[in-house]
C-alpha cells in the first residue's frame, strides 16, 4: 500500500508534474463533453480538419505579433466555414471536402513555419508539451475551457436534437445556423486551449475517443457524457503520473490509456447489452400484459 501510495504522490512533488495535471485534467474534461456531440453528429473528420487548419494560424500570429490563440482561432474557425461552403456549393461530398481543406491548411501552415525563424518548437506545436506549460498557460487554457463547457453543457438539450436531426430541430423552433457555427466555434476554442499540451495532432484522439466510449456502453446521452467525462479523467491522471514512472511524452501516454480504455469497453460492452436485454424483455412483456 505504501508503493502505491509513493507511486501517486512522487510525480506531485514536482511543480512541473502538478501544472501538466491541472492543465492534463482542464483539456480533457472539455474534450470530452465535446466529444460527445462529435461523435453523435459524425463530425470525426471536422475535429481533424479544423486541429490541422489552425497551424497556418499560429504562424502568422507570430509574425503579426499577436495572440498564437486568436490566430489559431481564426483559422479553425474559417477552414470550417470554408469547408462547409464548398460542401453546399459543389458537387463534393463531406469527407472529400474535408480531406481537401485540412491537407492543404495543414501543408500550407507547414510551409510557413519553414520560411520564418520562430523561437517555436514545431514538435511542441504538433505534439504539445505539457510538462512545460506555466502558470499563464493554464490561466489562458481555463478563461478559454471554463465558459465554453459552461455554455454548451447549457445548451446541450437544444445540441443533441440538433446532432441527431437537424430537420426536427428547425421544426421545435431552434436556430440550426446558430447551433451549427456555435458547435464549430466551440470546437475551435477546444482546440486552440488543447495546443499547448497535446499539440494539432494528438487533440483530434482526444476529441473523440472519449465519446466513443461513452457511446458504446451508454443508451442516453447524459450517461454518454457522464462516461465519456470520466474515461478522459482517468486517462489524464494515469497517464500523467505513468508518464512521470516511464519517462515517456505525457500527451501521448494520455491518448495511449485513452485508447486502451476504448478496447475495453470495446470488450466489455457485449456483456453489458446481454445484462440489459432481460431487463428490457421484462419490461415489455409487462407493458404487453
Amino acid at each position: 500500500m505504501t508503493a502505491l501510495h509513493t507511486w501517486f504522490l512522487a510525480p506531485l512533488q514536482h511543480e512541473f508534474m502538478q501544472r501538466g495535471l491541472v492543465v492534463a485534467l482542464l483539456v480533457g474534461v472539455a474534450c470530452a463533453v465535446l466529444s460527445c456531440f462529435l461523435v453523435l453528429k459524425g463530425w470525426s473528420l471536422m475535429g481533424d480538419a479544423v486541429s490541422h487548419a489552425v497551424l497556418p494560424g499560429i504562424v502568422v500570429a507570430y509574425v503579426l505579433s499577436l495572440p498564437l490563440a486568436a490566430g489559431a482561432f481564426a483559422a479553425g474557425l474559417g477552414c470550417a466555414v470554408a469547408a462547409g461552403y464548398l460542401r453546399d456549393t459543389s458537387r463534393l461530398k463531406e469527407d472529400a471536402v474535408l480531406a481537401i481543406v485540412f491537407s492543404g491548411m495543414f501543408a500550407l501552415g507547414m510551409v510557413l513555419f519553414v520560411k520564418i525563424d520562430t523561437d517555436q518548437h514545431l514538435n511542441h506545436i504538433l505534439f504539445g508539451n505539457m510538462l512545460g506549460v506555466t502558470f499563464g498557460d493554464i490561466i489562458e487554457v481555463a478563461v478559454i475551457v471554463i465558459p465554453s463547457v459552461a455554455l454548451v453543457l447549457a445548451r446541450r438539450r437544444d445540441l443533441v436534437v440538433y446532432c441527431f436531426d437537424p430537420i426536427q430541430a428547425r421544426a421545435l423552433g431552434l436556430s440550426v445556423a446558430w447551433l451549427h457555427f456555435g458547435l464549430l466555434a466551440f470546437l475551435s476554442l477546444t482546440i486552440v486551449a488543447s495546443l499547448k499540451a497535446v499539440g494539432v495532432i494528438l487533440v483530434i484522439a482526444m476529441l473523440i475517443t472519449p465519446g466513443a466510449t461513452g457511446f458504446l456502453l451508454a443508451q442516453r446521452f447524459d450517461a454518454m457524457l457522464a462516461i465519456s467525462v470520466a474515461s478522459a479523467t482517468t486517462a489524464s491522471i494515469g497517464g500523467t503520473l505513468l508518464s512521470f514512472h516511464a519517462d515517456s511524452a505525457t500527451g501521448p501516454t494520455i491518448v495511449v490509456l485513452q485508447a486502451a480504455l476504448f478496447v475495453a469497453a470495446l470488450i466489455v460492452r457485449p456483456v453489458i447489452r446481454r445484462a440489459q436485454e432481460p431487463a428490457g424483455a421484462a419490461v415489455e412483456t409487462r407493458r404487453l400484459s
